[in-house]
């Protein structure tokens, strides 16, 4: 594999990992910390959305970010031939 394929695929897989890492910090920083007060106006299942976020929400959001990354990596994996 040349030089120019693996930054390509180093590169993307940054992007991958920023775009979902933002993801997380929006969900567990952002909705559970900062915004809580405003979602808390929101029910849902019977609990504060704020409190949701701040207690299982960003856990339940990390554990499909996961899955997730192993769908894109495994996609790149094919592309880039690193599926073997």
């Amino acid at each position: 594999m040349d030089s120019s394929k693996e930054k390509k695929y180093w590169k993307k897989n940054l992007k991958y990992l920023s775009i979902l890492l933002c993801i997380w910090f929006l969900v567990s920083f952002v909705f559970g910390i900062l915004l809580v007060d405003e979602l808390n106006t929101i029910r849902l299942g019977g609990f504060k959305l704020g409190f949701w976020f701040a207690q299982q929400g960003s856990i339940y959001v990390f554990v499909i970010l996961i899955f997730v990354y192993i769908k894109l990596m495994n996609r790149l994996d094919k592309e880039f031939g690193y599926n073997n």
